[in-house]
């Protein structure tokens, strides 16, 4: 088991229109070991090494130590944008 998850929050969608899969602002995802459900499929797969990264402990250059980072999903017209940040699982 992980020591950390990954909470994704929809920040913004980017463009015209609402998004296609049905993400709104505000909706969140969690990753832990397994994909969370009702996450469109293209938004996972733009975000999985940076979820991989965070999920690890690992950071990038341009953030700062404890701070979240941002990914948008692929869609150029709508484009879906999530915060991705590293937060302790609760122990059982």
């Amino acid at each position: 088991m992980y020591k950390h998850k990954v909470i994704a929050t929809v920040k913004e969608i980017r463009g015209e229109g609402s998004c296609p899969f049905g993400h709104k602002v505000g909706d969140v995802f969690e990753f832990t070991e397994h994909t969370p459900p009702g996450l469109c499929h293209f938004a996972y797969e733009s975000m999985h090494s940076a979820v991989a990264v965070t999920l690890y402990g690992g950071r990038y250059p341009w953030a700062k130590e404890g701070q979240p980072t941002t990914w948008g999903c692929p869609d150029p017209e709508r484009t879906v944008v999530f915060e991705l940040k590293r937060v302790e699982r609760e122990s059982k």
